[in-house]
């Protein structure tokens, strides 16, 4: 019975240890989620605006003509920028990305994964990686992430691929968190048949000088770019959202499986007291 709780302690202290290491990092996970979830939100209002200016030129213009709005290429191969992170401990954040891709991505279209996490996995699966080694998502700039979707841009232009899109993890709330695919080009603006009556207001005759053609030729690339950086700040913020879940149930269950063993350990220690008792009144009874 001594070494039944002998053990019983060893595994309190075990699981006491882990809580702390758990609660540590489920708060940690939270402090990186507020500091990432207001960058996130204040890039978001500027990609918006860039989204909504190319949309209102393109309803101006509907006649107008850019190499990166939709044309007709031969073939359907898409080029796919590819976020996961850099550290696990995330719950299903990088399984999610992992089994996404195996359904929707094509394993001969070109893929750059920024993340390390998953770079042999997706290697194993067969994919066509264009990066041979593996891109830190923590450390990476908007210079480098802008060289990336400027080789698909170029890709696109020769006509190499017909499509580029990110593949990012799209933060829904503090729970919830879903792979989803965001097409960069062809650059097809949203809701542009509801443009005219979205808000009921006589739309206003805008001039564009030189032409509306070189204006979108030049503010697409930048909208693209930053589209690319909001959905990589969105990636990020949903890992630490996922990992502070993850390290929040995993703390919670350390709670549950502490109180189980202190029950037990406690039941123990009650039964080797009254064993003792009755040992002890046996004794005296037979003298």
């Amino acid at each position: 019975m001594s070494q039944s709780r002998q053990a019983l302690r060893s595994r309190i202290k075990s699981v006491d240890s882990t809580r702390k290491i758990t609660k540590a990092m489920e708060m940690i996970a939270n402090a990186k989620l507020f500091k990432q979830r207001s960058r996130m939100e204040a890039n978001r209002a500027y990609a918006q605006r860039l989204q909504d200016t190319v949309n209102e030129i393109v309803w101006s213009n509907q006649d107008a003509e850019s190499i990166f709005l939709p044309k007709k290429i031969e073939g359907d191969s898409t080029y796919t920028i590819v976020f996961c992170s850099d550290l696990g401990l995330c719950g299903g954040y990088n399984q999610n990305i992992l089994k996404y891709a195996a359904e929707h991505l094509n394993q001969e279209d070109p893929i750059v994964l920024i993340g390390t996490s998953l770079f042999r996995e997706i290697q194993d699966k067969g994919f066509r990686l264009k990066n041979d080694r593996p891109i830190s998502s923590d450390k990476i700039s908007f210079l480098q992430l802008k060289e990336y979707v400027a080789e698909g841009t170029r890709m696109f232009e020769n006509g190499e691929v017909s499509r580029v899109q990110m593949l990012y993890t799209r933060f829904v709330n503090t729970m919830t968190f879903r792979p989803e695919t965001d097409v960069l080009l062809p650059c097809t603006p949203k809701d542009l048949a509801d443009q005219e009556s979205a808000d009921g207001k006589e739309k206003i005759e805008t001039l564009f000088e030189p032409n509306p053609e070189t204006i979108l030729n030049k503010l697409i690339p930048m909208m693209i770019e930053d589209v690319a950086y909001a959905d990589w700040m969105e990636s990020t913020t949903a890992e630490q959202g996922s990992r502070r879940v993850a390290m929040k149930t995993a703390t919670d269950n350390a709670d549950s499986l502490s109180e189980d063993l202190r029950l037990d350990y406690n039941k123990a220690r009650q039964a080797a007291i009254t064993q003792e008792i009755t040992e002890i009144v046996g004794g005296s009874s037979a003298v």
